[in-house]
């Protein structure tokens, strides 16, 4: 069987390397090439490497018997775009969800844009461990309270310069990170607010809650967007009874 993963999460990866121990034939699609770092060491794993629109799944999908979408669980547009091309090329797909996590003591909001909105009269300085892709949604909140944790790639550096976000106020690290390093974060730059998105076990995101909650700082939530899937051992399971 031929398996075509769209990755990026430490859920593709390990499908990948268990899928190809059952015998799969397996390719992986990450969007950049730190997606494809996270996928060293992996034997006999293909992996194709760049952001992929409509028409190139199109001309891709049909090569294989199963897609798995394994993009992270805010990746909606990628996993709008999956779900509509392999319906339109009639590729199998599995969706592979990462948990939701606990989220008792959060203000939850419905995007970053609400969650700019929340902040905009409320005072103390901010960390932003949302991504890049959405900056602009705080582009008009004072700069001077803005603290921006993004992966170290040159598309973050980008989004934070476009923003006229000072350097000293950029973090650019790649987690996850332990309770005790987001403590010191938090504490080193005086947060008041932490806004991040649900990223589950995987995306740290319970040490995130953890040390805002052990430092006195609010947690300001972007909930996810609406959708629906399988977990890895699930993922596993369907795949082995196709295999058999």
């Amino acid at each position: 069987m031929k398996l075509l993963i769209f990755g990026g999460t430490t859920e593709g990866r390990v499908l990948a390397q268990q899928a190809g121990v059952l015998g799969v034939e397996v390719t992986v699609s990450v969007a950049t090439e730190l997606g494809a770092e996270e996928l060293d060491g992996l034997s006999d794993v293909q992996v194709l490497t760049g952001r992929l629109d409509q028409s190139g799944m199109e001309a891709l999908l049909p090569r294989f018997d199963l897609c798995v979408d394994a993009t992270h669980p805010y990746a909606n547009i990628a996993t709008t775009t999956i779900r509509a091309t392999c319906e339109g090329v009639g590729t199998p797909l599995l969706r592979l969800l990462r948990p939701a996590s606990l989220t008792e003591g959060v203000i939850a909001v419905t995007s970053c844009r609400a969650a700019a909105e929340f902040l905009t009269d409320r005072p103390g300085n901010i960390l932003l461990a949302t991504g890049a892709k959405e900056l602009s949604a705080f582009g008009e909140l004072d700069r001077e309270r803005l603290y921006i944790r993004i992966l170290p790639t040159h598309e973050g550096l980008s989004a934070c310069e476009d923003l006229d976000i000072p350097h000293s106020h950029i973090l650019a690290l790649q987690g996850p990170f332990s309770q005790k390093l987001n403590e010191a974060i938090l504490e080193q730059y005086q947060i008041a607010w932490l806004v991040t998105k649900d990223g589950g076990r995987a995306g740290g995101f319970e040490e995130k809650l953890s040390a805002a909650q052990a430092v006195g700082v609010q947690t300001v939530l972007v909930e996810r967007p609406s959708d629906q899937g399988e977990n890895l051992d699930e993922i596993l399971a369907r795949i082995k009874e196709l295999i058999e």
